[in-house]
């Protein structure tokens, strides 16, 4: 199940057009409160010319509301750019609701949304009252009903504040995002160092000493053939040895690890829109191969999941467990989507069972819901040395 080209991440500004139109489409079902004053238009109660003005008035207060609105929730916008454009938008709307009368009032409700979805808590905390008190004082100012005024006063104080929240949703949401990309980068820079220091302490001293052995034996050369013979012997021996340590340090290094894989699941299903349930620790002390054939199926597990389920959650635990064989490490990754199309495995589970298979392991799939066969569970198990599965 890839990630609907149409959805859009929060915090995230469109990448394409039918995400634009996506999000303008749930900033602007909101305008279906414009009924009142549309409904005083099409009814005929002002002259040609006012009617014509006052069309032209609520398109440019709609179009200025969802252009400040969109602008401002894909890309944070100028801050004198934002309140020149509510000023606009309050002015108006004052001068819409004094000359077309009550249907028009409900303008400071949207008055009151956009300074809550654009500007700081400690800004929209007094301005989102002084609109609504606008509100009031002009149609306590006329012979406005007065059920109509009070109708509109909650949800201008509500829409203002609820989209306050919203507003610290979103920019929370990014702050995460941009902290877990700078985790991912230190975390990349902090291997890398790893990296060049093991390497530096494996080649050092290897290096240094093929270094002198090769100036020793290039003295020997002219006189004693045989023993720079021998120093050159050794020189081959010492680089023998250096390249063997530089593969298995690059081979731990490309090597996977559970608590690796647990947190690369838990990014992947959240950036699928699926709901996790992954445990925060692997457990310690794991046999090298077995954690590296859990970790190959764990990933193998999840991008299945990822691309094909269709699901809403997934969730992945990490048990031992005493069998008839001995302890094992039990690893369950079940979904709740549309299950498996049939009963054949494909590529990936195949190379799963095969990858188990060379540390005694097992694989079994099922239903997650056998009476619906709705889901796909996956249960991985190896076996644990004496004693590695005691803590539980």
């Amino acid at each position: 199940m890839n990630e609907d080209e149409t959805h859009v991440s929060i915090g995230r500004p469109p990448t394409n057009a039918k995400q634009a139109r996506a999000k303008l489409l749930w900033i602007g079902i909101w305008l279906a409160f414009m009924s009142a004053p549309v409904k005083d238009l099409a009814d005929g109660n002002h002259t040609p010319w006012a009617t014509a003005l006052g069309v032209l008035g609520l398109l440019v207060f709609v179009g200025s509301y969802l252009v400040l609105v969109f602008r401002h929730t894909s890309k944070a916008l100028d801050p004198f750019r934002v309140r020149a454009a509510l000023a606009f938008l309050g002015a108006l709307a004052v001068l819409l609701s004094l000359t077309f009368g009550t249907p028009w009032l409900v303008l400071f409700v949207y008055v009151s949304v956009s300074v809550g979805a654009t500007l700081p808590m400690r800004t929209a905390r007094w301005l989102i009252p002084a609109v609504t008190a606008v509100l009031v004082a002009i149609g306590l100012s006329g012979d406005h009903p007065r059920e109509i005024i009070t109708a509109l006063v909650f949800p201008a104080l509500l829409g203002g504040f609820a989209m306050s929240g919203v507003r610290q949703m979103i920019r929370t949401t990014i702050q995460l995002r941009e902290a877990r990309a700078t985790v991912a980068q230190l975390a990349a820079n902090e291997e890398r160092l790893r990296l060049a220091r093991d390497l530096h302490d494996l080649l050092g001293h290897s290096l240094s000493l093929i270094t002198l052995k090769s100036e020793l034996a290039g003295r020997m050369l002219p006189g004693n053939p045989e023993q720079a013979a021998e120093q050159v012997a050794d020189i081959e021996r010492v680089s023998r040895q250096a390249l063997v340590d530089v593969r298995s340090a690059v081979t731990g290094y490309r090597r996977p690890t559970l608590p690796g894989e647990l947190a690369g699941a838990r990014t992947a299903l959240a950036a699928a829109g699926i709901t996790a349930g992954i445990p925060a620790e692997a457990p310690e002390d794991l046999p090298e191969k077995a954690e590296e054939v859990l970790a190959w199926a764990l990933r193998e597990a999840v991008t299945n999941v990822v691309r094909h389920s269709g699901a809403g959650r997934c969730t992945v635990t990490l048990v031992p467990r005493q069998t008839l064989g001995g302890r094992v490490l039990e690893l369950t990754v079940a979904d709740d989507g549309r299950g498996a199309p049939g009963t054949t495995r494909g590529n990936g589970l195949t190379g799963m069972a095969e990858r188990l298979a060379t540390v005694d392991g097992t694989l079994i799939t099922r239903a997650t819901d056998a009476r619906s066969g709705k889901g796909f569970t996956t249960v991985l198990s190896v076996p644990l040395e004496s004693g590695l599965g005691s803590r539980e």
